[in-house]
């Protein structure tokens, strides 16, 4: 099945893998931040990221590492807005998503210009949020991201997509992306175990969109830090794309885009 993302009056193919580049502005990262306060150096790094070859820029907030606590949702909306505020005006035609559960800071966002909601809040998330993606005409990530009781964990990650799914799709949303999680409520056993039947999901025939990004399902097996497994996550982004996914949400662009084209070039052959 051809899957294709409407967003910023644009259709984009997902025949061909794209790339969403992470721009954070919470100070509590657990890898990098842009500071929002610091103009030139915010924009120096969202003009590295087209050049690199960004599709998509992710806008965020509000830390959602494990063990964090989010900031309250006026801190969140300054960031945020003064962000997406720069951002925009530099840029007006690149589609911007915003990452945030909260559905006021996303109402905000899209009404400065925003494209897209990537909500991680799976089964907790805010009703008002998805009315406002169907109302809007915009993109939603759906994400699981609560702990899995099920033995399977592709299991329970699809059956609890599907249903949120047919969900959004009867609330007017036409454009759902799936995102199973990596990181949100799983084991590093859990995460491989997704990672490795990941295909199980173009079922749902959505745009999966994966995010495993230096996180810890990386650098803890091999007691290193999120710094320095840029070459874990290139192996565990080919083999996403291996087995399925169209949008890789990454912190190094470059890397990312060159995995895609090796990625194209083998199944060319």
């Amino acid at each position: 099945m051809k899957l294709s993302l409407h967003i910023h009056n644009q259709l984009i193919d997902l025949s061909q893998p794209r790339v969403m580049a992470i721009i954070n502005f919470s100070p509590d990262s657990f890898y990098t931040s842009c500071d929002v306060f610091d103009e030139k150096k915010l924009l120096l790094q969202v003009e590295q990221a087209l050049a690199d070859g960004a599709d998509i820029l992710d806008l965020g907030a509000c830390s959602t590492r494990p063990g964090s606590t989010p900031i309250d949702a006026l801190s969140e909306s300054s960031l945020l807005c003064q962000g997406l505020d720069l951002i925009r005006y530099h840029w007006p035609n690149v589609p911007i998503s915003i990452d945030t559960f909260r559905s006021e800071i996303a109402e905000q966002a899209i009404a400065r210009g925003a494209d897209m909601i990537n909500d991680i809040s799976g089964i907790n998330a805010n009703p008002n949020i998805w009315k406002l993606a169907a109302d809007k005409h915009i993109p939603y990530v759906l994400t699981h991201s609560h702990t899995i009781t099920d033995t399977s964990a592709m299991t329970e990650i699809l059956n609890f997509l599907q249903q949120y799914c047919d969900l959004l799709h009867s609330l007017g949303i036409a454009d759902v992306l799936v995102d199973p999680g990596f990181g949100f409520g799983k084991t590093i056993e859990q995460n491989y175990q997704i990672l490795n039947h990941l295909d199980v999901l173009e079922n749902l025939h959505a745009p999966i969109l994966i995010g495993v990004s230096r996180k810890s399902m990386l650098y803890r097996p091999l007691n290193l830090s999120p710094q320095d497994v840029l070459s874990a996550t290139i192996a565990a982004n080919t083999l996403a794309l291996e087995r399925g996914a169209n949008i890789l949400r990454v912190h190094d662009v470059e890397a990312a885009k060159q995995a895609i084209t090796v990625f194209q070039l083998t199944h060319r052959s």
